[in-house]
């Protein structure tokens, strides 16, 4: 009867040794970095991400890596999505300035059109 409740207490043992944690998951630094105008990681981007590691002993550059490619092209396709929603955002005001224009055009012809006053009540609108 001792053994099975050694094992048991063995047991529980083992499941109460585990490490456990409740611990913010944030790396050290990040906040630094953020405050510093860097990226939150040092492996995000900068030197030691998009520079290739090696080059040849002749001095001619390695061959792109696979990762340098991909942020190259992630990149470029950022930065094409800017310029596109730039020149759309540029049409959009265009456009709502030549509402706005028409708008007050449209107002002034109105007011032109309307009915002048005479008499008395135009000696007093004058005044």
């Amino acid at each position: 009867m001792a053994a099975p409740l050694k094992m048991l207490c063995i047991t529980a043992f083992r499941q109460t040794s585990r490490s456990f944690t409740s611990t913010c998951t944030i790396q050290a630094g990040t906040k630094w970095r953020l405050e510093n105008g860097l990226s939150r990681s040092g492996s995000e981007y900068g030197p030691l991400t998009d520079l290739p590691d090696w080059s040849y002993a002749d001095g001619r550059p390695a061959p792109p890596m696979k990762g340098q490619t991909r942020r190259r092209a992630e990149r470029e396709a950022f930065a094409r999505r800017a310029v596109y929603l730039n020149a759309e955002m540029d049409q959009g005001m265009q456009k709502w300035r030549e509402k706005k224009e028409e708008e007050e055009k449209m107002e002034e012809q109105r007011k032109a059109q309307l009915l002048k006053p005479k008499g008395n009540l135009l000696l007093k609108t004058k005044k």
